[in-house]
C-alpha cells in the first residue's frame, strides 16, 4: 500500500470580503477535491495546537509526526539541509532574506522587491564564505529573496535574536544573546560583523547598482533569523514502517524531510513560486512512488498568495493544483491513499498566518467516508476526523496502510 500527503502551504484561510465572505476555497469549489472530499474522510487539523499560529516549519514537522514542541530549537537547520548544506549538530543556522536597508537602518523592503531568483543567486555568490573571529560563516541561496547561513566554529550558540524586524517595527534589529552564556554573546558580536561586512559588499555589487539605475529596491542587507541547531529526529521509516521521499520547490520542505531521513526528488521547473511546474511534480510522485511508500507533494503558491492579499489569485492557484491531481489520480494504483490539507491558515484579509484549523480529506478505496460532500475550512467541520492535532494525522495513515504495531495484546 501507498500513500501521498498532499500539502497546500498556508491553505486555510478566512472568509474575504472582496469574495462575497468566501474562503478561497469556497470561492474556487474545485471539483476535484469535492471530488476527494464526497469519496473519502474530511475534518479540521489544528496543525500544532488550537489557537496558536505557527509556522511552515513546525507545521510540517507536525504533520509528519513530529511533536515541534518537544524538537524545534529553530528554522534556519531545515532551510540550510533544504539548500543541500550539511549540518553537524553543533553548528548554527539561519533562515535569511536579502532585504533593502535604508541608510539609517530602516527597513524598506523586507524581500528586496521580491528580487529574482538569478539576482539573488550572483548576489550570494559575493558573500558566500568567510571568516569573523575564528568562526566560518558559509552563505547560500535557496529561491527568490530567501537565503540560509550556517555560523561553524568553537562556542558559538543559537541563542541569538533575530534581526528580521518581521513587520514589528521599521528598523533593523541587532542581534543579540538570548541567555547570559558567553556563547551567545560571541555569536550575537560575531554575526553583526558579518552583517555589516555583507552589508558593503552588497551595496556596491554590479546586481545593486543596475536595480539602483531602474529605480529597483536594492538588495543590501541580509536580514537573519530562525537560529537553530539540527534537532535530532527519529527516521520517519523507523517511526511509521514507511519508506519516504518529498516532491517540493521550497528548501524549507526539503530540508524538514531530510531531517527525518526522506528521500529529495529534484523536479525540474519546481520553483516553490507561484510559477512552479505542478505538471512535473505530479509526475514526479508518480514515479517515486514505484520506488517509495509514502511522498509528501508540497505547493508554496498558495501561502505565497495568502501573504500577498491576493485571495482571489489563491482559489485559482487551488483550482491549478486541483487539476493537476487529477492528472495524478488517473495514475495511482488502486491501493494508493491520498490526503490533502495545509500546514497553516494565511489569512488573505491581512496576510500573515493565523490559528484557525485547516481542512482535511483523506481518500482512498476502503476509507469510512462520511456525509461532507466539499473540500473547505466550513464543510469539513462535520467532518468523520473530527478536530485532530497535526501529530495524528500520521497515526492515521499508517494506520490505513497497516505499518503501525498493535498496542497491547
Amino acid at each position: 500500500m501507498k500513500a501521498v500527503l498532499v500539502v497546500l502551504d498556508g491553505l486555510g484561510d478566512r472568509r474575504c470580503k472582496s469574495l462575497g465572505y468566501m474562503t478561497p476555497l469556497q470561492y474556487a469549489r474545485n471539483r476535484v477535491l469535492d471530488r476527494l472530499a464526497a469519496e473519502g474522510e474530511t475534518g479540521l487539523v489544528d496543525v500544532v495546537a488550537r489557537g496558536i499560529p505557527n509556522g511552515s516549519d513546525t507545521g510540517h514537522l507536525a504533520l509528519l509526526g513530529y511533536d515541534p514542541f518537544t524538537c524545534y530549537t529553530g528554522r534556519g537547520p531545515f532551510e540550510a539541509l533544504g539548500a543541500g548544506l550539511s549540518l553537524s549538530h553543533e553548528d548554527v543556522a539561519f533562515r535569511c532574506n536579502f532585504a533593502t536597508v535604508a541608510d539609517d537602518g530602516t527597513v524598506l523592503d523586507r524581500r528586496a522587491g521580491r528580487i529574482s531568483t538569478e539576482e539573488s543567486r550572483e548576489l550570494a555568490e559575493s558573500i558566500q564564505s568567510m571568516e569573523i573571529d575564528g568562526i566560518q560563516f558559509i552563505f547560500r541561496h535557496t529561491v527568490e529573496h530567501r537565503g540560509v547561513l550556517i555560523m561553524r566554529g568553537e562556542g558559538i550558540s543559537h541563542r541569538v535574536s533575530n534581526v528580521d524586524p518581521h513587520g514589528k517595527t521599521s528598523a533593523i534589529q541587532k542581534p543579540r544573546p538570548l541567555d547570559d552564556s558567553p556563547e551567545s554573546l560571541k555569536t550575537a558580536q560575531a554575526l553583526q560583523k558579518f552583517l555589516e561586512k555583507t552589508s558593503q559588499i552588497l551595496q556596491a555589487h554590479p546586481i545593486n547598482i543596475k536595480r539602483r539605475e531602474k529605480n529597483l529596491p536594492l538588495a543590501n542587507y541580509i536580514l537573519t533569523r530562525g537560529a537553530g541547531r539540527l534537532p535530532n529526529l527519529a527516521p520517519f521509516e523507523q517511526k511509521f514502517g514507511l519508506r519516504a521521499a518529498v516532491v517540493a520547490g521550497g528548501a524549507l520542505y526539503k530540508g524538514v524531510c531530510r531531517a527525518a531521513g526522506f528521500d529529495v526528488v529534484n523536479v525540474e521547473g519546481a520553483t516553490g513560486t507561484v510559477n512552479t511546474n505542478l505538471g512535473n511534480k505530479v509526475k514526479a510522485v508518480v514515479e517515486s512512488l514505484k520506488t517509495h511508500d509514502f511522498v509528501l507533494l508540497h505547493v508554496k503558491a498558495t501561502d505565497t498568495l495568502s501573504h500577498d492579499k491576493k485571495p482571489r489569485e489563491k482559489a485559482e492557484m487551488i483550482n491549478r493544483v486541483g487539476d493537476a491531481l487529477e492528472k495524478m489520480l488517473e495514475q495511482l494504483t488502486t491501493d494508493t491513499y491520498v490526503a490533502v490539507t495545509g500546514d497553516h491558515t494565511t489569512s488573505s484579509e491581512v496576510g500573515d498566518h493565523r490559528g484557525d484549523p485547516v481542512p482535511v480529506l483523506i481518500w482512498g478505496a476502503d476509507v469510512r467516508g462520511d456525509r461532507v460532500t466539499k473540500f473547505d475550512e466550513i464543510s469539513c467541520m462535520e467532518g468523520g476526523l473530527g478536530r485532530i492535532r497535526g501529530v495524528e494525522l500520521m497515526p492515521i495513515l499508517a494506520n490505513y496502510l497497516g505499518t503501525l504495531e498493535l498496542y497491547g495484546e
